[in-house]
């Protein structure tokens, strides 16, 4: 016991000591008589020249030192000032074995980082070339690099890490960086940081404020943040609480606008666990409000996720302007007023999966689920909505451009204004196939109803899969216009030549409002009955079209051409044929078919039909043409053949001699143009036509002259030898011969 009490007091003693010590040093050592030797050797060791102009003080209790006015330049312009330093840590904790840092004090912190036109920053000249070569460096350090210490880990022991801290501020201090090779200027100023209390495992204060600023763009943010932090002794818990921040910022992208955002919630991390979870965490961006609860578990590359996220509802235009951003353009002003966003966040390990899915935009809904595979990117979404017309979202038409007098018109595609043919633009690849290749997709999508490019299709369903370059349109179908359709499609993009085939089935769409809401044009009218079947190569727009092979089936019941009078044509040449004018009343637009069906083969840019074939009043239709996409021409001929009266005009009556005879039409010119201008009456080929009427009419000549002859010669002849009954049969077999 006397061994132990004698040891107690040798300790206690020399800790007076020291104590005596460090008070005689502080007493009698005047700091400020040593600068110069600090100067001299910070200039001895690095590039920097070291400038102590204010004073240096230390104190004992609390053990301190302070730095006043200190600056260091670097090839003679300034590198780092600093107004004042203090560092205090208090004596009774090194005594305790528990150092805490009673006063921490930054005052007027300015650095200047300057990156050069050849890309070196001023920072890294700060040290001296080393004298020693690169391998002799890496030689004397492995030689000189002490064992690796025990650690807590290592020995097994968990000593958790003592810190205490009872004040801590930074006050305006500023970094400043500029590269020269592109003109970026950076500052971050007015910086400081308030901290009290500072106690591993407990809650601390924070207050915190900055001005950040560039000017490529010209751009300023001024923040504000207050939370209250946590950290455990481990230092692998986390915790914020109570976060109150706000961001002013203003500048060129916000087009000379001031916009306030803030940032609030509960943060909390387990780094040993592996978890973090965000509560009542919410953004506020101008007008807009995210709100959102989420829990992660596991930090790797399988993370599970569960919470909620709600993007509460506002109005997209009134966002771009509080954002100093350009509205949109929309045929509807009153559209972009109202959007909302909200689900819920869950999933197994390694995926995101959003569940009670909704989505509002203006008076359109959509619910559904997404899910999204972190690992391998897989994506699979199912949603439903009711009712949207994209019209409305679309920009307004240019009616005065459409109106235009025609000098006033741009020079068509492919001219340079003055009749020469210039080079086409370089095309580029629709589809990125690398990017096709990576996806895995298996999207369902329903609507009930859309309006887009003023059609209206209804119930519309639509499911798509994508594997390893192998996509699918396995449905896309819905109502219209009293019909239905159903279009299945395949992209092969494994290759880089990707194929396509696409095919089609439409069932009694009713073509006049079809084409009318389409394109306003009132050309066709009738029930479709539609099949498609077509293949192409490539992924460039000329490519596809060049490549183009299928048919297309079509069939029309009962319909009528619309403003295209075929009947009117039809007897303009048979007036003509009977020396005859037609008159001017009586004749309407339209002309009603029957069982109009043909075949369009698709051969590249060329769409030729052979086939066509339609029953009219007192006449049938068939035609045949092509027309090229390419150049949009269609070269189309059609045979009236006329079979019955066509109509009362007495000019157009149908004589033996006129039965049978085929009525050219012909089709040509831009199918972009006039409907009515394409289709007229075939003068040049009716010569041939008038040779047949001619023979007709000479041949039913000869034949009414033989019967008179047989009538009035052969028969008196007869009836002198035989019965009225044998007569009248030799006289019928007779005409027979001159059919």
């Amino acid at each position: 016991m006397k061994a132990l009490r004698y040891v107690l007091i040798a300790i206690a003693g020399i800790v007076v000591l020291l104590v005596a010590a460090v008070v005689v040093a502080t007493m009698v050592l005047d700091p400020n008589d040593y600068k110069p030797q600090i100067e001299k050797v910070v200039e001895k060791n690095t590039n920097l020249d070291l400038i102590l102009a204010g004073d240096i003080d230390w104190s004992l209790i609390p053990i301190g030192l302070e730095l006043n006015d200190v600056e260091a330049k670097l090839d003679g312009e300034q590198f780092v000032s600093l107004k004042q330093l203090v560092a205090q840590v208090d004596f009774w904790s090194l005594i305790a074995m528990a150092p805490a840092v009673d006063t921490f004090i930054l005052d007027g912190l300015d650095a200047r980082m300057v990156k050069n036109k050849d890309g070196q920053g001023n920072w890294q000249r700060v040290m001296p070339e080393p004298t020693e070569t690169p391998e002799e460096a890496d030689t004397a350090a492995a030689q000189d690099e002490p064992a690796e210490p025990e650690t807590a880990e290592t020995s097994g022991d968990s000593a958790p890490l003592k810190f205490n801290v009872e004040e801590v501020r930074i006050n305006n201090a500023k970094v400043h960086y500029i590269d020269e090779s592109t003109g970026q200027d950076v500052t971050l100023e007015d910086f400081s940081v308030t901290a009290n209390d500072i106690t591993l495992g407990q809650f601390f204060p924070l207050e915190m404020g900055f001005r950040f600023a560039t000017n490529k763009p010209d751009f300023e943010v001024i923040g504000k943040i207050n939370a209250r932090l946590m950290a455990n002794e481990a230092l692998k818990q986390f915790e914020i609480q109570d976060l109150d921040s706000s961001f002013e910022m203003n500048g060129e992208p916000l087009n000379g606008k001031t916009i306030t955002t803030g940032l609030t919630g509960n943060i909390t991390a387990d780094l040993e666990n592996e978890t973090a979870s965000l509560k009542d965490f919410a953004l506020a961006v101008a007008d807009l409000t995210l709100k959102a609860n989420l829990d992660v578990t596991g930090f790797g590359e399988s993370p599970k996720l569960a919470g909620d996220l709600k993007l509460e509802e506002f109005s997209i235009r009134k966002l771009l302007a509080e954002l100093g951003q350009a509205d949109i353009n929309t045929s509807d002003p009153d559209v972009l007023e109202k959007a909302s966003f909200s689900t819920d966040i869950g999933g197994d390990s390694g995926k995101v999966q959003l569940d009670n899915l909704k989505l509002v935009l203006d008076d359109t809904t959509f619910n559904g689920s997404f899910g999204l595979g972190l690992e391998n990117t897989a994506i699979a979404l199912n949603l439903q909505g009711d009712k949207i017309n994209v019209d409305r979202y679309l920009p307004p038409k240019d009616e005065s451009a459409a109106a235009g007098d025609s000098s006033d018109q741009p020079a068509e595609s492919g001219s340079d204004g003055a009749g020469k043919t210039a080079a086409p633009a370089d095309e580029s690849d629709l589809l990125p196939l690398e990017t096709l290749r990576g996806l895995a997709l298996d999207i369902n999508l329903g609507l009930e109803e859309l309006i887009a490019s003023n059609l209206t299709i209804s119930d519309i369903k639509s499911k798509i899969t994508a594997n390893n370059g192998l996509i699918k349109v396995q449905q896309f179908g819905g109502n219209l216009y009293e019909g239905d359709f159903n279009v299945t499609a395949t992209l092969d993009a494994r290759k880089d030549n990707p194929t396509w085939k696409i095919s089609e089935r439409a069932n009694n769409i009713q073509t006049l409002p079809l084409l009318t809401d389409l394109a306003e044009v009132t050309l066709l009218s009738g029930g479709a009955n539609l099949t498609a079947d077509i293949t192409t190569q490539g992924n460039r727009m000329s490519t596809l079209r060049n490549n183009a092979k299928g048919d297309i089936n079509f069939k029309l019941a009962e319909g009528s051409f619309n403003k295209m009078n075929l009947t009117r044509m039809a007897c303009t040449g048979i007036a003509f044929a009977n020396g005859e004018s037609l008159g001017t009343d009586g004749w309407g637009t339209t002309t009603p078919f029957n069982d109009m069906h043909g075949t369009l083969k698709i051969d590249g840019n060329t769409i030729n039909n052979t086939d066509l074939t339609a029953a009219l009043a007192g006449m049938e239709l068939k035609g045949d043409g092509t027309v090229d996409l390419k150049s949009s021409n269609l070269d189309y001929e059609i045979g009236l053949r006329v079979v019955g009266e066509l109509h009362r005009d007495k000019a157009c009556r149908v004589t033996e001699y006129v039965e049978g005879v085929v009525i050219p039409v012909e089709c040509r010119g831009d199918i972009s143009g006039e409907p009515a201008k394409l289709c007229s009456f075939d003068g040049s080929r009716f010569r041939d036509t008038l040779k047949g009427m001619a023979s007709n009419a000479a041949k039913q000549k000869a034949k009414d002259e033989a019967n008179k002859a047989i009538d009035d010669k052969v028969g008196k002849e007869l009836e002198k030898h035989v019965d009225k009954e044998t007569s009248d049969k030799v006289k019928d077999a007779l005409k027979g011969l001159f059919k």
